[in-house]
């Protein structure tokens, strides 16, 4: 039989030279047979180092995780200012089209993620600084959460990817109700997605910083294919979603979950078409006679 593709990567489990995460990238397709659209890399640099990656049949976008960056594209150099933390606020990311060579450097050191997609057409460079980034606090009551919409079709001219970040403050819910893309119709695209973690203790806790802050995350079937994950996410952990329902993402008590999303497919340009789970979809309409959590936004 088949084996079973893995859609779960915790820390360290998918590294690869001086990338502390390398899926679905043109160099590391081999880990995941089938996946075809998106990719993510993430880099942790010490002070003064740098990492690059070749010219390439893809589209690419820098985002600074922790700390400021320069990026150098095809020559060309450009600074990304930054952020203490995924939990500060927008950050500047830079765009770097296709079939460019890029070199990312710190002069402080940090860690920086790179979404990807394979792409054929070509756009320009693109410096969207943290300014420009449309900021959208998205549900309410223990749904509510924040967008960063970097990467989104209204923000960025782009072949094929959307990528934006979702800030969940402590025990709320996200990506919910559960929803999927997983085919080509009316009101639906069919896209894959990665979902990149972070978490931290929530500012308003009564204990001290944890050691090993967590969040769950949930996918499942909604047609014949099999996948079902039930997984505890920390710092630095991936989940792919090929396919299926997917919701929530659930930052538990006494910690905000942070997550990166990625997103591409065969059909449809840079269309987010979703259906509802039917059984759950009806939370939507809650939402209209709830407040938004008093902790959004956060901000830098």
């Amino acid at each position: 039989m088949p084996e079973t593709p893995q859609w779960v990567y915790p820390f360290g489990s998918a590294n690869d030279g001086d990338w502390q995460v390398s899926l679905g990238a043109s160099d590391s397709a081999a880990r995941v047979p089938g996946w075809a659209h998106t990719g993510i890399k993430v880099a942790a640099l010490a002070p003064g180092a740098s990492v690059s990656l070749p010219a390439e049949d893809e589209e690419r976008l820098v985002i600074p995780l922790e700390g400021a960056f320069s990026v150098t594209v095809e020559g060309t150099k450009y600074d990304l200012r930054g952020r203490r933390s995924v939990f500060r606020g927008p950050t500047d990311v830079l765009y770097s089209g296709i079939r460019t060579s890029l070199t990312i450097s710190s002069e402080d050191g940090g860690r920086v993620a790179v979404a990807l997609a394979p792409a054929s057409a070509g756009y320009p460079v693109r410096l969207v600084r943290a300014e420009e980034t449309p900021l959208e606090l998205r549900g309410s009551g223990a749904c509510s959460r924040q967008v960063h919409n970097f990467g989104t079709p209204g923000t960025l001219e782009a072949d094929r990817f959307i990528v934006c970040e979702v800030i969940t403050p402590a025990g709320n819910w996200s990506s919910y109700p559960p929803h999927k893309h997983d085919e080509e119709k009316d009101g639906e695209s069919n896209l894959e997605e990665i979902y990149y973690f972070e978490a931290q203790t929530a500012a308003d806790a009564p204990a001290p910083p944890a050691t090993d802050p967590i969040g769950f995350a949930r996918v499942y079937a909604s047609d014949e294919r099999p996948i079902d994950v039930s997984a505890e996410v920390r710092s630095g952990d991936v989940v792919l979603v090929p396919y299926g329902w997917h919701g929530p993402a659930m930052a538990v008590p006494g910690y905000d979950l942070y997550y990166l999303n990625v997103m591409a497919g065969p059909g449809r340009v840079r269309e987010w078409l979703i259906s509802d789970d039917p059984h759950h979809g009806w939370i939507r309409q809650t939402w209209d006679t709830q407040q938004m959590d008093p902790r959004l936004p956060f901000t830098p």
